[in-house]
Order: structure tokens, then C-alpha cells, then sequence
């Protein structure tokens, strides 16, 4: 050390004592946490930094100097440079205990839950176990995967995630492209054609395969169909799919087939749904089967209740339940979904669904307007969990039960103590890996509706004395820090978190962090915190 400062390049003995939420193993050197790439808890390493920040230090793992039993090799020949699995250099026991840690560190630092989740659902496959393939192409041309944190593109042969069946798609369209000299897109000059090689798979094996592009065609068309149905004998169908934009969204506006259909169709929890290219669908069936079981016993579905199904998507859940429930009626903001949702109903000759698109609010306005109140409400939302006004709308609807599927255990812990603050308790908790080998996990919760009475309870409290900010929209100001520390490595306090809410047009609590007279001196946030905290908001969703 220089000074007594960790260095880049500098080589550190560390003891790795556990698992940063994207799979890293977490040390501790001179009071500072270190990410260690590689890393098992309970291992002694030899770790070289990689980088220095302020409050934490990233690290690559030179030597293992006493392994842990469970240390494995790795079989992916990519697992060092690719960005898709986080696990391999570890056994699937140790795995799911990571994931366990994290859900309960969630549910009881974030969420406020004194709960135990005492085991995770593992699956029984943990290679080629997901049905979608989304491959981006670069220069060269390269078709793989990502390296992490950044759009540089690994050339990945064979996917151990993925089926046969894919890795025999990609390699005929780089085979096609090389021979006829098509262009990949460049996503820095938005040129070139071919921006990502898409394959979905059923059950039965028959796959359906997109070729997403910078255009409304292809040359060479008929080779490239020629080339995808020699490589994969079981194919059902071969689109185009237009995307012409300049971002980094992967699926197109508008689709075109060049041969066989342009959906499949698929079976799960013993119904029939259609897929075509943009529908959203679970990519591990068979723990699906398992996180939807969970879910319908949480409902505790007598067939008499009122579900609502929020995120609904084109109606898994909500089909699921119906053949428990009274009534179950669907919410979707995405109208190609609710129409996918509408024939999967019908193909599956189920009557007692409904599905509307519309948001929370306005679904529950529906709901009020036809004198239909929810018994159980069931919410699958993104990553970035739900918004507080929408939790505030289920529990104005009065619901005596609230499924949550979470497929990010830091924004389900937020949003369980947001139930909690009105009337909802955390019942139950059960953690599913649906994405083996990943750091990715689901969890599904229980809550339910507290009984007070209030004739027996006081309630005193000064407004004075209180911190108005756990009121505000989106995160509390403990979550955002949480946040920043864990995904930058940086401490920052409430002064910055306030000032850069009003740079973002944020609404804070009026005295909140105001300087205490006219003349009084500030700190300014630093850039680099100040890009960590707009990276946090936009994680809550609040910005």
C-alpha cells in the first residue's frame, strides 16, 4: 500500500464472508467492502483490485489459497468472460444458499420482517433449462452474449443456459452473414443491418426463430431461410422483426414472417397458451410450474373469491387461478397482451376470466364502478417493483390477501414494508430458482390483512418530529443509500440525495436539508455520487 491506501493492481489475502446481490463474494480490507469476482464464502484468496472507489473495492480472484468444499470447475468455456451466469465456479447447494441469504437480508433489512425463509425451491434441471434466446451481434461477426457491464460482444458458440437447438440457429445465421458479407449493426454509428438473433423454444422442441434488424429487409432472404430450416429440422417458423430506433431495445415495432408461422404454442400448469416474438413468457417452465404452485397456495383459493391478476401478461397466472377461483379478472397496460390474454382464455374454454388494459388505478376504478371488490389481489411486476401509489390502490381496494411475485428481492423489500405501513403483515415467503447458475431469483410472498381495532389502540406523534422523507414518492432516503452502497460502492448522505431530487424535479419535504440561514455553506454531491443516485432513482422508478 501507498500511504496506507488500497491501489489498483494491488494483491490482497481476504477472506470472502458472503454474496453481493449480482453474485459477487463480499470481503472486508482495512474497513472497506471489496467485490470479488469468484469468490465462495469461506475462502481465503488472493485477490487483485481491480478498482478503488471511495468506500468500496472491486477484486478478481488470483489464487484460492484454502478452497471451499464447494468449489467447482467450470464447465462453460465462456464462464470467465461472458456476463450470463454468476455460479458456475460453485456447486448448486452453495448456490441456492446464496440466494436464500439474499431474499431474507431483503425481506428483513428492507422490508422491516422479523421472518425466517428457511428453504429456496430448487430445480431439478440447471442447464438448458430456458425456452428464449436473445443474442446480440457485432462486427466480425460475433453472436454470443455481452461481456459484463458493458456491450462488448463475447462470441458464444454454445450456450450451457440454452437449448441445442439455439446454439444450431445462431451458428447457421453467422454462417450466412459471413458468406454473404451482411453487416452486424454498430449501436455507436447506428449502421449495419443485423442487431440480434432471437430463438424461442416449447416443450415439444419446436422452436421459432426472429432475426431482429436496422431495416424492413435482408438481402439474401431465401438463403437465410434455407440456412435456418437445414440447421434446426424441428423449426416452426422464421420472422423479421423491424427495429430501426436508435437505442438498444432488443424486439422490434413490427414483424414480418418469412417462413412457417410466427407463434408457437406451449403448455404450462396444464394449459395451452400462444407465443408469438414480443409475448412475455417465463423462460424455466418447469419451475414456473413450481412459483405458480406457490402462488395458488398463498391465494388459499376456496373457489368462491374475486381474484385480481395486476402485470397480468397474456394471462398465465390469471388463468391459473380461475380454475380456483369465483372470478379472476386480469390488468395489463400492453394490448397485444390483453388480446393474447383474451384467446388464451378462450383456448383453454376458461369463462370466469376477464381482462382489461389498464393500469392499478385504473383497473380498480373499473372494478368500484361495477360494485366488484377484490378478495385477492395478485401482483408479478418488473424488476423495479411496484410504485408506491399502486400499492396504496390495492390496499384502498381492501383485498384480504396479496400475492407478490418478485423477481428482485431489494424492490419486494421495499414494497413489504409499504404494505406493511398499511395494515398488510408478512405471512409467508418462499424463494424459486427459476434461473440456475444465475444470481437472478423469484421469491413469492404472502400478505395479509392485519385486523385493528380502533377503539383500543392511541396513536400519538408530533409531525415536528418526524422525518417526512420516508413519506415521498418512490425509495425512503435509508433505501437509496442502501442502493448507491451496494451497486457503487458509496456513501451518500441525505443533503446529496436531496439535492439531486431537486435537480430531477423531485418533490421534497419543504424544511428537509435547507440550509439553516441565507449564508450558510453546502457541500455540493460530487459527480460521481450524483450519477450513482440518479442511477438509483431510476431503479425505484422515480425518475
Amino acid at each position: 500500500m501507498d500511504n496506507g491506501k488500497p491501489r489498483e493492481g494491488q494483491l490482497c489475502r481476504l477472506v470472502i464472508d458472503g454474496y453481493a446481490s449480482d453474485g459477487a463474494g463480499v470481503a472486508r480490507l482495512d474497513g472497506m467492502v471489496v467485490f470479488v469476482q469468484g469468490g465462495i464464502r469461506g475462502e481465503a484468496c488472493d485477490v487483485r483490485l481491480t478498482h478503488v472507489g471511495r468506500s468500496a473495492l472491486w477484486g478478481r480472484v488470483e489464487e484460492v489459497v484454502n478452497p471451499s468444499p464447494a468449489r467447482i470447475f467450470p464447465r462453460c468455456l465462456h464462464y470467465t468472460k461472458c456476463g450470463g451466469c454468476q455460479f458456475r465456479h460453485m456447486n448448486y447447494a452453495e448456490e441456492l444458499e446464496a440466494k436464500r441469504i439474499r431474499v431474507e437480508d431483503a425481506l428483513r433489512r428492507l422490508g422491516g420482517a422479523e421472518i425466517h425463509v428457511s428453504a429456496i425451491l430448487g430445480a431439478e434441471q440447471v442447464d438448458r433449462y430456458r425456452n428464449k434466446a436473445q443474442f446480440p451481434v457485432a462486427k466480425g461477426p460475433r453472436i454470443g452474449f455481452y461481456r459484463p457491464r458493458s456491450h462488448d460482444v463475447i462470441d458464444v458458440d454454445d450456450c450451457l443456459l440454452q437449448g441445442e437447438a439455439a446454439a444450431r440457429l445462431r451458428g447457421a445465421v453467422k454462417e450466412w452473414m459471413a458468406e454473404y458479407s451482411i453487416p452486424a449493426y454498430n449501436e455507436r454509428t447506428f449502421t449495419g443491418l443485423v442487431r440480434h438473433v432471437y430463438v424461442r423454444t416449447n416443450r415439444a422442441g419446436r422452436s421459432l426463430c426472429c432475426l431482429l434488424v436496422n431495416g424492413r429487409g435482408v438481402p439474401r432472404e431465401v438463403e437465410l431461410v434455407r440456412a435456418l430450416r437445414r440447421a434446426e429440422p424441428n423449426l416452426a417458423g422464421i420472422v423479421l422483426g423491424v427495429n430501426e430506433k436508435h437505442n438498444n431495445v432488443i424486439l422490434g415495432d413490427s414483424y414480418r414472417t418469412l417462413w412457417g408461422e410466427d407463434f408457437l404454442s406451449d403448455t404450462l400448469c396444464g394449459l395451452t397458451f400462444r407465443l408469438s416474438v414480443p409475448s412475455f413468457y417465463q423462460v424455466n417452465p418447469a419451475q414456473t410450474e413450481v412459483l405458480y404452485g406457490k402462488a395458488l397456495e398463498f391465494a388459499g383459493l376456496t373457489g368462491a373469491e374475486t381474484v385480481l391478476d395486476l402485470y397480468c401478461g397474456i394471462g398465465t397466472i390469471s388463468l391459473v387461478m380461475a380454475r380456483k377461483a369465483g372470478m379472476v379478472w386480469g390488468a395489463e397496460v400492453v394490448p397485444q397482451a390483453v388480446d393474447d390474454a383474451i384467446a388464451n382464455a378462450r383456448r383453454n374454454h376458461i369463462e370466469n376470466a376477464r381482462f382489461l388494459c389498464a393500469d392499478a388505478g385504473e383497473a380498480a376504478r373499473y372494478l368500484e364502478g361495477e360494485g366488484v371488490r377484490p378478495d385477492v389481489v395478485c401482483v408479478d411486476p418488473p424488476r423495479k417493483g411496484l410504485a408506491e401509489d399502486v400499492v396504496d390502490t390495492i390496499a384502498d381496494m381492501g383485498p384480504e390477501r396479496v400475492v407478490y411475485v418478485s423477481c428482485d428481492p431489494g424492490t419486494l423489500g421495499r414494497d413489504v414494508k409499504r404494505f406493511a405501513g398499511r395494515g398488510y403483515t408478512l405471512k409467508k415467503a418462499v424463494a424459486v430458482d427459476m434461473f440456475p447458475r444465475t444470481a437472478h431469483v423469484e421469491t413469492v410472498v404472502l400478505l395479509s390483512k392485519g385486523e385493528v381495532d380502533s377503539k383500543k389502540i392511541r396513536v400519538e406523534f408530533s409531525l415536528e418530529d418526524m422525518d417526512m422523507s420516508e413519506f415521498q414518492d418512490g425509495a425512503t432516503y435509508t433505501q437509496i443509500k442502501d442502493y448507491v452502497l451496494e451497486h457503487s460502492g458509496l456513501k451518500v448522505s441525505n443533503l446529496y440525495i436531496s439535492q439531486i431530487k431537486r435537480k430531477c424535479g423531485i418533490e421534497v419535504g419543504k424544511n428537509y436539508n435547507l440550509p439553516k440561514s441565507e449564508d450558510s455553506r453546502q457541500p455540493m454531491c460530487p459527480p460521481e455520487k450524483e450519477k450513482a443516485i440518479r442511477e438509483a432513482f431510476k431503479y425505484f422508478g422515480m425518475i
